[in-house]
């Protein structure tokens, strides 16, 4: 009988030794996938712009980060688009006071070619106002501008709201991105850090979309982290 509870001790302890030996490869794995997620979209972080290879019928700017208002009207200038739409503009903002920030040479633009959304306050509704702008507009190809490090997180929610529309992306690189490397000061590791949990986030929400589980969206600015809160649509030197 004390040899049979022995031998029950003896095969208890190891299956509590083997509890905690599955859930350290758990953890292994989990943190294994977020090392190497996290590894693959700072690859896709671009550190310098290139032109779009191709023109589109379309172009859509994300507003929050500085010059994408600024490159958006340039490539418009340029004519790689018919019209512009300036996606997350303040309330609060007038056609004057944008007019009032830009060259004098895009103030024509504005007035001609420019439509602007005042509704969106984060990434996915700027994908929301776009396709509505899209389907308005009868646009089937689209240049999308927004900051390098909000590129891959703006794709995932363009490309989920408009399946059915070529979609160019331009990220646009800050000269203080040029002049210093992300990792090497505390600002620029925490706006990576914090951009990649919302591509994540946003990449979750989509594929549970796709399989009918709808999931709502705080209504705010989704980039308040990183950039401060939304303020009027400006232009600043690259």
């Amino acid at each position: 009988m004390m040899q049979e509870d022995r031998n029950s001790q003896t095969k208890g302890g190891a299956g509590r030794a083997r509890r905690p030996s599955a859930l350290l490869r758990l953890v292994v794995v989990f943190a294994a996938a977020v090392i190497g997620g996290f590894a693959w979209f700072v690859t896709q972080l671009r550190s310098e712009e290139q032109k779009p290879a191709r023109r589109a019928d379309g172009i859509v700017v994300l507003t929050g980060g500085s010059s994408r208002v600024s490159d958006a009207l340039d490539l418009l200038s340029e004519g790689y688009g018919k019209r512009l739409l300036i996606s997350g503009v303040h309330p609060s903002s007038g056609t004057s006071d944008i007019l009032r920030s830009l060259p004098e040479s895009s103030r024509s633009l504005l007035l001609c070619c420019v439509d602007l959304d005042r509704s969106a306050v984060n990434t996915r509704s700027n994908a929301t106002e776009t396709r509505r702008w899209v389907k308005e507009r009868g646009f089937h190809t689209l240049i999308v501008v927004t900051s390098n490090y909000h590129m891959p997180r703006a794709a995932v929610e363009l490309t989920h709201a408009l399946p059915d529309v070529d979609l160019i992306f331009y990220p646009v690189v800050s000269e203080a991105w040029r002049e210093e490397p992300w990792w090497s000061n505390a600002n620029g590791l925490r706006l990576v850090l914090s951009e990649y949990a919302k591509y994540v986030a946003a990449e979750v929400r989509v594929h549970l979309a796709d399989l009918g589980l709808e999931l709502t969206a705080p209504d705010n600015n989704d980039d308040a982290s990183s950039e401060g809160p939304r303020r009027a649509a400006t232009v600043s030197a690259n």
